[in-house]
């Protein structure tokens, strides 16, 4: 996977890096594209009065939802939740500062998605935020290429210090994801609380010759977004499936995550 420097400006990787205060040609501009919005952390359906789980840690909450990882893992997932969780003092980047949320929410996501991501694929994850799916699928699934973007320039910055602070071979592109799919192709791309269906199917409609497939984090009114993308028209040349369902902690409804692909390609 080659990516063009012309057509984003500010590429940020391990090997690359330069975190300045200088604005992104899309962080100055007046107009920006749907795919500019910030990408956050889906709120939980009812957030507890008091914390459930004082003093706790990522050891205990993995326990709790019996979730094993491996050392290296372990290390990397509670840097990443105390680098995130340092940054979000001063940014914005998450509702999920606890152990319990983190692990509920984000890793729970991150594990499904793993499971419908084939060896060694080339990922783009989509307004990638505080890193969640990214970040947490780069450390769970170290044998895919994973790259971020994210058109916020003090986002991107932050995304790239938690990168070289976790020493992932991660790259970051702080501009539009369109100009990355202009030149690059990618097995799968990711998303989580972007926009909703119609929106993406919409923004990602003429690039479909690059994308193998859309993986799609959703909530309970997925259906609705189907209904209303269907409604625009938006499905009539594509392939829409449940790739996995499981319930959402908290409530009584369930996540999805959705594959969609082209009726020229293959599901994978």
């Amino acid at each position: 996977m080659t990516a063009i420097p012309t057509l984003c400006p500010i590429a940020l990787s391990p090997e690359n890096a330069r975190v300045t205060d200088e604005k992104s040609p899309e962080e100055s501009s007046s107009e920006t594209s749907p795919v500019d919005e910030v990408a956050l952390d889906p709120a939980p359906a009812k957030e507890p009065a008091v914390d459930l789980y004082p003093n706790d840690t990522l050891v205990a909450a993995l326990d709790r939802h019996q979730i094993q990882v491996q050392p290296d893992q372990f290390k990397l997932l509670e840097q990443y939740c105390r680098l995130l969780w340092d940054w979000n003092e001063k940014i914005n980047l998450t509702r999920h500062t606890t152990y319990e949320k983190f692990v509920n929410r984000d890793l729970v996501d991150t594990l499904q998605l793993a499971t419908l991501i084939h060896p060694k694929e080339e990922i783009l994850d989509v307004g990638s935020g505080g890193g969640v799916p990214g970040i947490t699928l780069a450390i769970m699934r170290p044998d895919l290429e994973i790259t971020l973007s994210e058109t916020t320039g003090k986002k991107a910055r932050v995304l790239e210090d938690m990168v070289k602070q976790l020493k992932l071979p991660v790259t970051v592109f702080a501009c539009r994801t369109e100009s990355i799919l202009d030149d690059t192709r990618y097995d799968a791309l990711t998303a989580r609380a972007v926009g909703p269906l119609w929106q993406l199917l919409t923004w990602f409609r003429p690039h479909w010759s690059l994308i193998g497939r859309l993986l799609l984090i959703k909530g309970p009114k997925w259906t609705e977004e189907q209904a209303e993308a269907k409604r625009r028209g938006l499905l009539r040349e594509l392939e829409l499936k449940v790739g996995a369902q499981y319930p959402m902690p908290g409530t009584d409804s369930d996540s999805v995550i959705l594959k969609v692909w082209h009726q020229g390609g293959r599901e994978r």
